[in-house]
């Protein structure tokens, strides 16, 4: 299991960027990272079931600002104004779209 702490994060016109301890490097596109929100408001706390509907967010939604949340995750600040999901660092690291993550997880 990689050490998934997070040293940088930056929020580009296309990607959040986020830097971690080990030397990998994340570029998560704005869209693909909200659609995976994991807040009540999206997901059922009960079931897990997911409720935010895809069709519901808009294909040019960004991430306008980002907080730390203690050593654990981030917070973000959409254009679409939701703003109440933390991001684990394990959760952000597990959705890498890097060739690297993608051959792990095959191989995994």
């Amino acid at each position: 299991m990689p050490n998934n702490i997070v040293t940088d994060i930056q929020i580009g016109e296309e990607y959040i960027q986020i830097f971690w301890q080990d030397g990998h490097r994340s570029a998560l596109p704005h869209r693909y990272v909200r659609l995976r929100c994991r807040c009540a408001q999206c997901v059922d706390e009960m079931t897990g079931k997911e409720l935010l509907d895809p069709e519901s967010v808009e294909s040019n939604v960004i991430a306008i600002d980002h907080f730390i949340v203690g050593n654990y995750g981030a917070q973000f600040l959409w254009s679409d104004t939701h703003h109440t999901g933390i991001y684990t660092y394990d959760f952000l690291r597990s959705i890498c779209v890097c060739i690297e993550c993608k051959e792990k997880k095959a191989s995994d």
